[in-house]
């Protein structure tokens, strides 16, 4: 289970968002430094969350 690339993919979604908690609580107390490098950790699940959903389309289209 562990190789399987989708099981990797959330564990780096996992790592972006407790890793940018930390600034996105700066933005929110008004460090605007922060809030971009928010942005970034975001565009960033967003394209690991893409990479799963066609992963997962893939496995689950294959025969078994």
């Amino acid at each position: 289970m562990e190789d399987n690339p989708i099981y990797e993919s959330y564990k780096r979604l996992e790592q972006i968002i407790v890793n940018s908690t930390i600034d996105a609580d700066k933005f929110v107390n008004g460090n605007n430094s922060a809030g971009t490098r928010v942005r970034k950790a975001m565009q960033e699940v967003k394209k690991i969350a893409q990479n799963i959903r066609t992963e997962v389309q893939e496995q689950k289209n294959q025969p078994v």
